[in-house]
């Protein structure tokens, strides 16, 4: 599918009430705590590594995972480094709704969406196969067979198999773009399959409106364009997603937002590296 070429009405859904975030306590946390907290998520990885420790854990969120200790991302969720601002988000939506989860990992957010009662449907989307394993077991271990389905591809563009860069030591790193082979010599490439909307758009329900989290480290710009350039947009009640000026297309990106009706209202980082939500504005 193609990316945008007209305009499209912004989606007529009743929106949430979201929940502010002191602009005070952002500026301390992006400065202060989120550094502590992965810290101590890092050092804490290698001594729950070195004894051993497995299973099926809580996490700082609230949820339960199986364990990955040799997973950075893994024990990034496990000790709440992500902070709460995404949390606070899914958890404001008071009317049913979708969360469609695209670049899921280990499935944190879609975990912690699972917990929110009007959340009635979760897609996940995860391309590299080893991640989506662990994926699929932190859905089982949730009771989520009913309203979850973790998807072993990702959303792109072209349609096929691709190959990924990823790591061995932090498996939220992994990137259709060309970045992280070319600052990590460690980098393996994985085989992987990606489709369009076209081979998502059957998984969606087509009678909820839509919360959709993007993790895609570079290749958000292909992705927004993708949801947005077709029927799915009219249901999109909020777009939160994962930005770097390092390899984000900040211009794409905006452009393909105002197009559909939608334009970014908060930013939650400091200086090149920051999540953004994105939500319809009225033209």
């Amino acid at each position: 599918m193609d990316a945008i070429t007209t305009g499209i009405t912004p989606p007529l859904v009743r929106a949430p009430l979201w929940p502010e975030h002191d602009a005070g306590r952002m500026a301390r946390d992006f400065l202060f705590w989120r550094h502590l907290r992965v810290l101590r998520a890092r050092v804490m990885r290698h001594i729950h590594r070195i004894a051993g420790h497995a299973g099926v854990r809580q996490t700082a969120y609230g949820v339960p995972m199986h364990t990955n200790w040799e997973d950075r991302t893994y024990a990034y969720c496990h000790f709440g480094t992500y902070g709460t601002y995404l949390a606070d988000l899914i958890g404001a939506i008071d009317t049913p709704f979708l969360f469609l989860d695209i670049g899921a990992n280990q499935g944190l957010f879609s975990l912690i969406a699972a917990r929110n009662p009007a959340c009635e449907a979760i897609i996940a989307l995860e391309p590299v196969p080893g991640t989506h394993a662990r994926l699929a077991r932190n859905f089982a271990c949730n009771g989520l067979s009913g309203r979850g389905q973790a998807l072993n591809f990702g959303l792109s563009d072209r349609a096929g198999t691709h190959h990924i860069a990823t790591s061995t030591r932090h498996s939220g790193v992994a990137t259709l773009e060309r970045h992280l082979a070319l600052r990590d010599p460690t980098a393996v490439s994985v085989a992987v399959e990606m489709r369009t909307m076209d081979g998502l758009a059957p998984y969606l329900r087509d009678d909820l409106p839509i919360f959709i989290k993007i993790d895609v480290e570079g290749h958000e710009a292909q992705v927004i364009a993708q949801l947005l350039g077709s029927p799915l947009a009219e249901r999109v009640m909020a777009i939160f997603y994962e930005h770097d000026c390092q390899w984000s297309d900040g211009d794409a990106i905006a452009g393909t937002l105002e197009r559909a009706g939608f334009a970014v209202t908060r930013r939650y980082g400091r200086g090149g590296h920051f999540d953004a939500l994105a939500l319809p504005v009225r033209g």
